[in-house]
């Protein structure tokens, strides 16, 4: 099956960023990555799928480190080194401004396949000088609220008339995220305001516990800048609100709908009570041969056939032999800590217990947790043969609790230096996240339940054999099996004490039970039980790593969102 052409239609898969390339600042975090990760396994499986994104052209921005205090410049990477220009551009009324989007491929390609992925850019010399940058930078960091309004609907308006520009036959439109809401604008103009032709035609994913981060517009601002005034009517209708509610739209107007994991999903039912019947949960996945490492990767050739092309045979791992799999993990870590020497100076050693901390700066995420108590930090290390910590992560440009975050870890880094060593690497991208997961020895994640939606990076661990240590939240609620895949810190998700707990009175708890893990638990089987820590080693390979793949998530849509309400 030809990757461009189906004769039951393409999927488009509308996301407002992809990672496709480390040098192509293409995107922010976490949904980036599993986008480009989800268009990879598209691929793989040959799916009929073209994905669209902005250009972002002018990235996030590059973050640097200076006696813990983050800056960012500008990080402008050239579309014409990865992405092909296309001859073909739409047009979007936006206010008083008729806009020409004109648009990029880049092929996604993989052993088995490939996709296309179509780049919109507003940056055309037809343009007024405002709409020129509504494509530039990652969810318009420079942009105020119109303007980030504006680089929505070019999304998803713009998304329906490129691909129809191109001649593609969309079966399906897959929403990643409510930013690309505007589409289902658009559907309705084209279908004569029909609602129920339009359901038919959308499928929705969102990522969001938080009821404060679903973004919601007043209608006068959306009316003013869209000629859809009719469609708009009938939004506001369908979904009951007083602002434009991007997921209620998505929602409302989708066919399918689902969470990233079996506890988020349970978190929107609450969030959105009214769609509680319509809202499945698909557990995102990771794609093996982007995150496998080298020496990993090479080990499990020996001992298991074919398992890329079909991840779940991954569960063959407990066959692996101890000295191969002790070698090939070391091997990784060694290749972490050249990294870290390179860019940081810090000479970490590789017989040491070494932790990885890499996420988005942000004060659910809690980077700082594990220095509630640093004395007690300082006694668990020293008990021991010796304790080492790896991080990384930016905040958001502008977000000052990120700012915060940052130089609280560095400030923490530099107390407790003799004592813990510590390094933290900056401007945290692809090859970064590619280094930690597959070089950690054990990848520590603490963020306040429930506000993780799933959290793919423990996956990309745990594929490499490395145990996961982290509050049950997201897909860890799924994933965790007691001493056998790493352990868990604090009490589980439904704790009605926990529940009841002010944030520092559950940062009280977690941190007591993150010490006491290591304590009791961690350091003692890396140290005193090797063979015990092999096992745990396999365990992640074949219980998580088997499961917990893009291929498996895309097989999911494939069987229960992408096709259509009368063949389901």
């Amino acid at each position: 099956m030809n990757a461009w052409q189906d004769a039951d239609g393409h999927v488009a898969y509308v996301s407002m960023e992809v990672a496709i390339e480390n040098d192509a600042n293409t995107y922010a975090g976490g949904l980036g990555v599993l986008a480009g990760d989800t268009l990879r396994a598209f691929a793989d499986a040959d799916v009929p799928a073209v994905g669209v994104t902005p250009l972002n052209d002018a990235g996030l921005g590059e973050q640097h480190l200076e006696d813990g205090t983050q800056t960012y410049e500008a990080a402008d990477w050239d579309p014409s080194a990865f992405f092909d220009p296309l001859d073909v551009s739409a047009t979007v009324r936006l206010g008083d401004d008729t806009v020409t989007v004109g648009a990029w491929r880049y092929e996604v390609e993989t052993a088995d396949g490939s996709v296309p992925l179509v780049a919109l850019d507003t940056d055309r010399p037809e343009n007024p000088g405002w709409a020129r940058s509504l494509t530039r930078s990652v969810y318009g960091v420079d942009l105020d609220r119109d303007d980030a309004l504006a680089q929505e609907a070019v999304l998803g308006i713009g998304a329906v008339r490129v691909l129809d520009a191109l001649d593609y036959d969309v079966h399906t439109y897959h929403l990643n995220e409510g930013h690309a809401s505007p589409l289902v604008l658009e559907l309705l103009r084209r279908t004569g305001i029909d609602p129920d032709a339009v359901r038919e035609r959308c499928v929705f994913t969102t990522h969001t516990p938080v009821a404060a981060a679903h973004e919601a517009y007043d209608y006068d601002r959306l009316d003013a800048l869209l000629d859809l005034s009719e469609a708009l009517a009938c939004v506001r209708e369908r979904t009951s609100a007083e602002a434009y509610h991007t997921t209620r739209v998505a929602l409302a107007f989708s066919r399918y709908a689902n969470a990233v994991s079996k506890r988020h999903q349970w978190v929107t039912h609450d969030l959105f009570p009214d769609y509680r019947e319509h809202i499945d949960a698909v557990t995102n996945g990771v794609h093996v041969p982007t995150w496998l490492g080298e020496h990993v990767a090479d080990c499990l050739d020996a001992y298991i056939d074919g398992y890329r092309r079909a991840p779940s045979r991954l569960r063959h791992a407990t066959l692996v032999g101890d000295d191969d799999l002790w070698a090939a993990h070391q091997a990784q870590k060694r290749d972490l800590l050249e990294l870290v020497a390179e860019r940081t100076g810090v000479d970490l050693d590789p017989d040491v217990l070494t932790l990885g901390f890499a996420r988005r700066a942000v004060p659910y995420k809690r980077p700082t947790l594990l220095f509630e108590d640093t004395d007690r930090l300082r006694r668990i290390a020293a008990h021991v043969n010796g304790l080492q910590i790896v991080f990384a992560g930016k905040g958001f440009p502008g977000d000052d609790a990120g700012d915060a975050l940052v130089s609280e870890i560095h400030d923490h880094i530099d107390a407790l230096a003799g004592d813990v060593p510590m390094a933290y690497l900056p401007d945290y991208d692809l090859e970064i996240g590619r280094r930690m997961t597959a070089g950690a020895d054990v990848w520590l994640n603490t963020p306040r339940r429930p506000r993780e939606a799933c959290g793919t990076s423990g996956m990309k661990a745990a594929l490499n054999g490395v145990p996961h240590l982290s509050t049950l939240d997201g897909w860890w609620v799924e994933g965790h099996v007691a001493d056998a895949t790493g352990w868990r810190i604090g009490p589980p998700p439904f704790d009605p004490e926990t529940q009841a707990l002010s944030d520092d009175e559950e940062d009280a708890v977690d941190a007591t039970a993150l010490y006491d893990r290591l304590a009791d638990d961690v350091l003692p089987a890396y140290y005193a039980d090797r063979d015990r820590w092999l096992d745990i080693m396999r365990n992640c390979i074949a219980l998580n790593g088997a499961h917990y793949h893009a291929r498996r998530m895309v097989g999911e849509y494939c069987a229960s969102a992408y096709a259509s309400s009368s063949s389901a």
